[in-house]
């Protein structure tokens, strides 16, 4: 047999391989030779042949055929064997191996050797793959060694006793006496290991936390020990006195201190001592100060030093190093909501770290800077936001642009400077807004009733410009098909005046919907205000015609479906065409359909107090006959509510079709009365009470003619203290003989219970001719609620 060849020269000739092939050739032969050394017991090479196997398994290679020599060096009483025997159990085995188990008396008779450096072994196997169950068997042990004479095995069993108490944490009371008394030691080791110590059993037990409350003078005295010691070169590091001993006692004091006043009384002047003296150039000391930065700010520490606090990290910001900056902006972002006047001495600083070149650290800063916007800055801080928005990565433009609508919509000094913002946001970032932002900014444009015609001034040159940006494309086509108007009269004070003709608006309009950028939801909105453009122009009627009728085959539906509408609207009700296309009256955020995702909001009852606009695309009747229903009532004096009919699609449905479903039940008719019956058409009313207040009224309508009665609708007014809610209806066209019925359910609010009056306008066409009358009902009984009628 070939003898064996040294770790260095396996070394060797394993890096000089050239390939990886040649390298496991070599591993396979080296493996070999160590399982022939196995083999042959002890024959003195045992530990040199387990150290070669190690350097394998740290190259990668299976190792597993080790662990059994690994048990048998432990046992051996040579030292040389024994460091590799743990060593390799620290790196071969687990405490999920059964192997691991055979060592439990090898370190429990090692921890009561005679050499120190036999207990130090044994100790760092325990605290680097002990179990819980090998920690239960060899706490007591531990907890003796907790007070040997020789700082070098406390130090190590108070590290080991840390690995016990997270294994086994029923343990920690075993270790609470001993590790009171290290707190004495002098050696630093110890003493930091003392201090990890008794960090884990306050965190793990309350009653350990109140009981260590007391040591914290002892813990401020070894600290102002460490500040204001003279230079030590065991342990100094960067000119700061053992930084690691410091920032383990500043975490421990942190802990201690935590919702106590007496203890975060008695270490309010070492932590104003530690923050004033410590060197803040190298980076042991900025360690340092950051560990007293989190002490003061999470224990009941004095206003003063708060913002001393808040300076430090200032000061952080300032550093060349990103990390610091980063951590300090990750500290002052935790506590701008507590101390923000404080943080707010640092915005300039803040808002100069968006201009880094590194993105979480941008990130960061743009997090913070948000959080700092308020009434007083808005302006100042809006404009840096704007500036870092133009420039920033498209990673973060989403979050820019909703921090500052957020900011805006919450601090805003006017609504034309809120306007403003939104737009220049949509102008530089409009794909990476978010999809409530066009109707949020269209209720803001609506309420700001001065500001129409400014705002559609400065959307029409925006939309001419550019119609990249979709966002804005939706909000300026909406503009321009509301309030077209008054960007055709040039007249505007608050900015410089345009010369715009009918055909420009309409050649902006097109633009938008033949281009490819267009989206389907945009297109939908440029169709929309062309339509809404034939009731505020004159001239260019007919063009306005034509781009609509060219959309009526468009492939995509929801731009078919509303060319269509719009046609029918040119051909067949022209007539309400102005009154369908007027205005929209301003919308609250509350109401339904702008909520935004946000049912939560309350709906607001409609203001009765003033006249509002009847929204004729439910109408028959061209708007100047609205009234003329509400002056039918000559002689009373209280005025009415007029409420139009919803359209719907036509559908006609048979009640005895319905009625059949139900098979065998008995079912309790609901009287129904005649109140209308003429040229054939029959008008029926059905009356159920639902509360005290509520009525739900149902209108029949029947056809005894031989043909269709169509363009059938009604209306209804009420005395305005009633509320009234007109259903769609369920369609417009009445089947000859009989054969079918149009029904419209009229929901009826009388909170006042007042006596209750309805007026109703029947409209139809009937072999060409148009016919329309008019049924007054007077009363309502509530006990039967069978009306009484009259015609008129």
């Amino acid at each position: 047999m070939t003898p064996s060849v040294r770790l260095q020269e396996m070394i060797r000739v394993i890096r000089s391989a050239r390939t990886q092939g040649e390298e496991r050739g070599i591993i396979q032969r080296e493996c070999a030779d160590i399982r022939s050394q196995f083999r042959q017991g002890d024959n003195g090479e045992r530990s040199h042949s387990l150290a070669k196997l190690l350097y394998v398994h740290m190259l990668g290679y299976p190792a597993h055929f080790g662990q059994m020599e690994c048990v048998r060096l432990i046992a051996s009483p040579r030292y040389s064997e024994k460091r590799i025997g743990y060593l390799g159990a620290m790196m071969l085995l687990d405490e999920n191996q059964d192997a691991s188990l055979l060592i439990t008396n090898s370190i429990k008779n090692d921890l009561s050797h005679s050499s120190q450096y036999v207990q130090s072994l044994a100790l760092c196997t325990l605290a680097c793959m002990g179990s819980a169950e090998m920690c239960r068997d060899l706490a007591p042990e531990i907890e003796r060694l907790l007070r040997a004479s020789h700082s070098y095995i406390k130090k190590k069993a108070t590290l080991c006793a840390v690995h016990i108490i997270r294994k086994v944490p029923e343990l920690a009371e075993l270790f609470t006496p001993s590790a009171r008394t290290l707190l004495s030691e002098k050696n630093h080791g110890v003493l930091h290991g003392a201090v990890v110590l008794i960090t884990e059993l306050c965190e793990r037990n309350p009653d350990t936390l109140v009981q260590f409350r007391k040591a914290v003078p002892e813990l401020v005295q070894i600290m102002k020990g460490l500040v204001t010691s003279s230079y030590s070169p065991e342990h100094n590091v960067a000119g700061i006195s053992d930084p690691f001993l410091q920032v383990r006692i500043l975490r421990l004091l942190r802990i201690l201190g935590h919702n106590n006043d007496t203890a975060s009384d008695a270490m309010n002047d070492l932590l104003a001592q530690v923050a004033t003296n410590t060197d803040s150039s190298k980076t042991a000391g900025s360690a340092v100060l950051y560990e007293t930065v989190l002490t003061i700010m999470d224990i009941n520490s004095e206003s003063g030093l708060r913002v001393l606090a808040v300076n430090i990290l200032g000061r952080f910001l300032l550093n060349n190093d990103r990390n610091i900056r980063y951590i300090s902006m990750t500290s002052l972002q935790k506590i701008v909501q507590t101390d923000h006047n404080a943080v707010q001495r640092h915005r300039g600083t803040i808002v100069d770290c968006l201009k880094d070149q590194d993105t979480s650290v941008k990130r960061r800063a743009l997090e913070l800077s948000l959080a700092l916007v308020s009434a007083v800055n808005i302006r100042s801080m809006m404009k840096e936001l704007l500036i870092f928005l133009s420039v920033c990565p498209p990673e973060l433009r989403s979050q820019t642009a909703s921090g500052i609508f957020n900011a805006a919509e919450r601090y805003s000094p006017s609504k034309r400077w809120h306007i403003d913002t939104i737009l220049h946001v949509l102008t530089t970032a409009g794909g990476d807004v978010r999809d409530e932002t066009v109707p949020n900014l269209i209720q803001l444009i609506t309420t700001a009733s001065e500001l129409h015609c400014y705002t559609v001034h400065k959307l029409y040159r925006a939309l001419i410009k550019d119609i990249a940006q979709q966002s804005l494309v939706q909000v300026a086509c909406w503009c321009i098909g509301e309030y077209g108007d008054l960007l055709l009269k040039g007249e505007c004070e608050e900015i410089e005046p345009v010369q715009v003709t009918e055909d420009d608006i309409l050649d902006a309009l097109e633009t938008v919907l033949q281009s490819h950028m267009s989206s389907p939801a945009t297109r939908g909105f440029a169709l929309t205000a062309t339509m809404k453009l034939s009731t505020r122009i004159t001239d260019n009627v007919d063009r306005i015609r034509s781009i609509v009728s060219i959309y009526g085959s468009c492939i995509d539906l929801e731009l078919q479906q509303r060319a269509v509408e719009y046609n029918a609207l040119f051909k067949k009700y022209d007539h309400m065409r102005a009154a369908v296309l007027e205005r929209m009256p301003v919308m609250d955020k509350n109401s339904p359909g702008h909520t935004n995702g946000d049912t939560s909001g309350e709906i607001k009852e409609p203001d009765t107090s003033k006249p509002k606009p009847v929204e004729a695309g439910l109408l028959s009747e061209p708007a100047s006959q609205v009234c003329d229903l509400l002056d039918l009532l000559g002689g009373t004096d209280t005025p009415l509510q007029l409420s139009p009919a919803p359209t719907s699609t036509p559908t006609t449905t048979s009640s005895a079709d319905l009625l059949d479903l139900l098979g065998g039940l008995e079912i309790t008719p609901v009287p129904t009365v005649s109140v209308y019956e003429k040229n054939g058409l029959s008008l029926k009313i059905q009356c159920d009470k639902q509360t005290e207040t509520e009525v739900t009224v149902t209108l029949i309508a029947s056809n005894s003619t031989q043909n269709d009665i169509t363009n059938f609708t009604l209306q209804a007014a009420v005395p305005k203290s009633v509320q009234l809610q007109m259903k769609a209806p369920s369609g417009n066209v009445i089947p000859a003989h009989g054969l079918g019925q149009v029904t419209q359910t009229v929901l009826l609010n009388n909170p006042n219970k007042v006596s209750l009056k309805m007026r109703i306008r029947v409209a139809y066409s009937n072999q060409g001719a148009m016919h329309q009358d008019t049924v007054q009902i007077d009363s309502f009984p509530s006990a039967a609620c069978q009306p009484s009628f009259s015609p008129l």
